[in-house]
């Protein structure tokens, strides 16, 4: 075997689906050529130009962060400070603040603006090992501003994976206050037609929740969305259970996000389409929720979970994906097992990724290389980071 770099000394977690628990190999390397792993396992000869020491330091596909809204302009503190002294999340919403704050501030700033803004928030990911992002729209929620966001998004594709995600269905903007059929054609007749002729996103999202879309709306999006071929996924039962769980399996979602107040038979439906639950601690943690999403429901189910920072100025605005996953084990009971998993291939698979995520062969080789004596330090740690 022939490679350009192999990775020697090293104890690998390599979260393949055939190897029990994290697939861990002590005493193993990775091969690399042409940017592709085409070795991972235990220590064997390879001709390689470049051989690393990796000192007996553990090896982790690199992370995934498969919900973020990495590009906006301005920041909503004030309604940090509203909240504090009561305030609720749908009342700053109906009063003009919330998404409706951030597309303003959005559709002002230009296209560089945007892009200058949003990468020290990609590089603060990226330090903590995260090689892959989803990025979402839907702070412009106009034909032009959309469209700036996507191509923003567009840019940012060196020197990290990014999946593009359409969220046209995210707040109803004032100017179609009166005609919500009219937005929603907007969307589905002009929008998603647009988008994927020039190939501005991968997949498409919506807001299902009593504040933002209802699901009759969203089945339109979602109907348009595979009309054009073009994957979906939804929030979910954020705020209510609305049934947005078994909405996004019932369209085959990749993803179905949030969850608080998904109930059981929603889980199962998941479980039987294989859609992922994203499932968002930040938010939980901002917003001071008290309903965690159903773990046990979706164990039983057999739902693959992933965690995400849901990185955005309002709701979420965490840009740590280490400090997620010790959210999720210390908020939402996960182990750590399923934090870890939940950064790598689950996440991966909410993306419909199937090329990363695991250290296997074939696959890109996106690595994060941890000093730690054990993985269990990368989510059991808080303010630490030792890639």
């Amino acid at each position: 075997m022939q490679a350009d770099r192999v990775f020697r000394n090293a104890r690998l977690a390599t979260m393949a689906p055939g190897a029990p628990g994290l697939g861990v190999i002590n005493g193993g390397m990775v091969a690399e050529r042409g940017g592709r792993i085409v070795y991972a396992g235990a220590e064997r000869p390879v001709e390689a130009a470049e051989e690393i020491n990796c000192e007996g330091r553990w090896i982790t596909p690199g992370l995934v962060d498969c919900h973020t809204h990495l590009v906006f302009a301005g920041n909503r503190a004030a309604e940090f400070e509203a909240r504090l002294a009561g305030a609720s999340y749908e009342e700053i919403a109906r009063a003009g603040g919330g998404i409706a704050a951030t597309m303003r501030a959005t559709r002002e700033a230009s296209a560089e603006e945007l892009l200058a803004l949003a990468l020290p928030r990609l590089a603060a990911l990226m330090a903590e090992g995260v090689t892959t992002l989803e990025i979402k729209s839907g702070y412009g929620l106009s034909e032009a501003a959309e469209l700036k966001l996507l191509r923003v998004i567009k840019k940012i594709s060196e020197p990290i994976d990014i999946a593009a995600t359409f969220l046209g269905a995210h707040a109803l903007p004032a100017e179609f206050s009166g005609n919500r059929a009219g937005f929603i054609r907007l969307l589905c007749d002009v929008l998603i037609p647009r988008i994927a002729a020039q190939n501005l996103a991968d997949a498409v999202d919506g807001f299902c929740e009593t504040i933002a879309f209802t699901p009759t709306e969203i089945v339109e999006v979602f109907a348009a969305a595979q009309a054009h071929r073009l994957r979906v996924k939804l929030h979910a039962d954020q705020l209510s259970n609305g049934g947005g769980a078994a909405l996004a399996a019932r369209w085959g979602a990749l993803s179905a996000d949030h969850l608080e107040y998904t109930d059981a038979e929603g889980a199962a439906a998941m479980g039987k389409a294989g859609t992922v639950a994203v499932l968002l601690p930040g938010a939980f943690y901002t917003l001071r929720e008290t309903q965690i999403p159903p773990i046990a429901a979706f164990r039983a189910a057999g739902v693959r979970m992933a965690v995400a920072t849901d990185l955005n100025p309002g709701t979420s605005p965490l840009h740590s994906l280490l400090l997620a996953m010790n959210m999720a084990a210390t908020q939402f009971r996960l182990t750590v097992e399923e934090c870890l998993l939940g950064v790598t291939r689950h996440a991966a698979a909410a993306l419909g990724r199937a090329d990363i995520g695991t250290l296997e062969a074939g696959q890109k080789c996106h690595l994060a290389i941890w000093d730690v004596e054990t993985l269990a330090e990368l989510v059991y740690r808080v303010e630490f980071n030792p890639l």
